[in-house]
C-alpha cells in the first residue's frame, strides 16, 4: 500500500472506531439521557466534520471520494454500535426478539453511511467552492 492509501484508510478506521465508542460510551449513563445523546449527536458531528476537512485539505480528495471514505467511517461506527447492542442483548434479558437485533448488524450501517454520503458529497462540492472563490 502507498502512503496516502494508508491516511485515508487510517483515518476511515479511526473516525469509525470514535463513532462506535462515542456511541457506546455516552450510552452508559442512566440520568439526563437527552442531555447524553445530544453530546453523543455533537461530538460524533464534530469527528465527522474533521474527517471530512481532512480529507479535502489534508489528502485533497475529490468531493465523491469524501463521501464515499466519510460513508465508510459511519458504517463502521454503526456496525461497532450494533455489535454492542447484539452482545448487550445476548447477555441481559431483553423483551426485543433477539433476530431484530442480529438484523441491525446489516442495518444500521447502511441506515447511518447512505446519509452520511449524502452529505459529504454536499460538504465537499461546497468546500471545494469555497477554497476556491478564497484563492482567488
Amino acid at each position: 500500500m502507498t502512503l496516502p492509501r494508508l491516511q485515508w484508510f487510517g483515518a476511515v478506521l479511526l473516525c469509525g472506531f470514535f463513532y462506535g465508542f462515542i456511541g457506546v460510551v455516552f450510552a452508559l449513563p442512566s440520568n439526563h439521557v437527552r442531555l447524553w445523546r445530544l453530546a453523543a449527536w455533537m461530538t460524533s458531528g464534530a469527528v465527522y466534520g474533521v474527517h471530512v476537512v481532512y480529507e479535502m485539505f489534508g489528502l485533497r480528495k475529490s468531493p465523491f471520494v469524501i463521501a464515499l471514505h466519510a460513508a465508510m467511517a459511519v458504517g463502521l461506527g454503526a456496525f461497532l454500535l450494533a455489535v454492542a447492542a447484539t452482545v448487550h442483548a445476548a447477555m441481559v434479558p431483553s423483551h426485543t426478539p433477539f433476530w431484530r437485533f442480529r438484523l441491525a448488524l446489516l442495518v444500521w450501517p447502511i441506515v447511518t453511511a447512505v446519509p452520511a454520503f449524502v452529505v459529504a458529497v454536499i460538504a465537499g462540492v461546497l468546500l471545494g467552492r469555497l477554497a476556491k472563490a478564497h484563492a482567488a
